[in-house]
């Protein structure tokens, strides 16, 4: 099937086919003049013609110009081989190695798992990270989202998840970059080689510099990806991305190109449609499961905005990183009342675990709402009942920051691995009044609370 470019528009090209369409998200090629070939994808039917989006840069291209149909959607080389390897949306090695030679080729537009195929997530996976695994524990095979502003530790905490699920439990790691800086793909990819850890991992990068089409794009070839180690390897996979909320970005772009009315905020009116085509996929199955740990950019951190509350109803665990914890130097920066999580419950996390996740938060956010009153009065004027409630939240807020391994680099403290059972161990410790002699600097950045002397 051949067409003909009648117009141009940034990004979108419109194509004259005649009586026989492409299909919506098939693939069209353009050869250029310099004999390089753009891919496009097939967005809209418009009588005689389609509107497509460019998956690269359009210069080149003009009217008059022959379109072939792929007569499919893009597809991409799924393998064994493609553990510890950097590629971009198209499937193409980033890193310098030589190309794939055994794969097979996969559409990234796929249909999600019947509901007959899928299994609900199972067992609560432990990440050895002490305020994750006690306040907002992670299912097995469940979606995780980390909310966050700019520079408050979303993509350092997607760092160490990864090196965790490497190390400890010896899995497959799918990472997709989506809209992130060049130097952020550049550093984690030089990193997690220094460290032992990209040859069980996949890259996938669509960069900031990049067509919108790309980074639209992109989390659907690692999604890809990471089925394959799912359906046909029986993988348990760790499937990240970092960001999601540019993923909205690039289709909001795409979206104002191809002259859609805009809703809520300015965001495109297919907005969730275009998460649920995401989200839908990253499901376990009877075959294997895929566990779902997204950064999500949280615009003037503001996490009403329309991007992050679409993806919520998808997560089964959220959770906050704060601008305000960061400030005040306690890192991993997560606000324990406003994260939370379908499996902190008795039957799910057990009952010990359930009462001293809650006990640990009324202690937190009883501490919350005194902090108005300290500041005025100071904590002298506090009822006893009160003064000691403090006294432990802030040795809780101690207790629950940790060194990273992939931080030690900087801060010269060797990182801890955190087993579930030590936090609630030291989380009891504290409230049962233990460590009422124990000044809180003992408390901080340690791992388990034997470590205080």
């Amino acid at each position: 099937m051949e067409g003909v470019i009648t117009s141009i528009h940034g990004d979108v090209v419109e194509i004259e086919f005649g009586d026989t369409l492409p299909n919506i998200n098939d693939s069209l090629l353009v050869r250029k003049a310099d004999g390089e070939t753009v891919i496009l994808e097939v967005h809209d039917h418009a009588g005689s013609s389609v509107k497509a989006t460019a998956l690269g840069y359009t210069h080149g291209l003009k009217r008059g110009m022959a379109v072939i149909s792929s007569g499919g959607p893009l597809k991409v080389p799924v393998s064994r081989d493609c553990l510890g390897r950097v590629f971009n949306v198209f499937g193409y090695p980033g890193d310098g190695k030589a190309p794939l030679e055994e794969y097979e080729l996969m559409p990234v537009h796929r249909r999600s798992p019947s509901l007959e195929d899928q299994t609900s997530p199972a067992g609560i996976l432990d990440t050895g990270i002490k305020i994750i695994d006690l306040l907002s524990p992670f299912p097995k095979g469940g979606k995780v989202g980390l909310f966050g502003g700019a520079g408050v530790g979303k993509t350092v905490v997607l760092m160490e998840l990864i090196y965790k699920i490497i190390r400890v439990y010896s899995g497959v790691a799918v990472f997709s970059g989506v809209g992130e800086r060049m130097r952020e793909g550049h550093e984690l990819w030089k990193e997690m080689e220094g460290r032992g850890i990209l040859e069980n991992s996949i890259l996938v990068f669509g960069q900031m510099c990049e067509a919108p089409g790309i980074r639209f794009r992109a989390p659907l070839t690692a999604i890809t990806m990471a089925e394959f180690f799912r359906d046909h390897e029986r993988r348990d996979v760790l499937f990240l991305m970092d960001n999601i909320y540019r993923f909205v970005q690039a289709g909001n772009e795409i979206s104002v190109m191809l002259g859609r009315l805009s809703s809520r905020v300015g965001y495109q009116p297919t907005l969730p449609a275009e998460l649920a085509e995401v989200e839908e996929r990253l499901v376990s199955t009877k075959s294997g499961s895929i566990t779902s740990v997204q950064a999500v950019y949280v615009p003037a951190d503001d996490i009403t905005d329309p991007a992050c509350a679409g993806v919520m109803p998808h997560l089964d665990t959220i959770v906050v990183l704060s601008r305000e914890i960061a400030a005040k130097g306690i890192y991993p920066a997560i606000d324990p009342i406003a994260s939370s999580s379908k499996v902190l419950n008795p039957d799910d996390a057990g009952r010990r675990h359930y009462g001293i996740a809650w006990n640990v938060k009324e202690h937190l956010a009883r501490y919350k709402e005194l902090l108005d009153i300290i500041a005025m009065l100071g904590v002298e004027e506090l009822s006893a009942e009160d003064r000691q409630v403090v006294k432990r939240a802030r040795k809780l807020e101690s207790f629950l920051t940790q060194p990273f391994f992939q931080t030690e680099d900087f801060t010269g403290r060797k990182g801890r691995h955190v087993p579930l059972e030590r936090t609630l161990e030291g989380c009891e410790a504290i409230l049962s009044g233990k460590m009422d002699s124990v000044p809180e600097e003992a408390l901080f950045m340690i791992g388990g609370i034997e470590e205080v002397r």
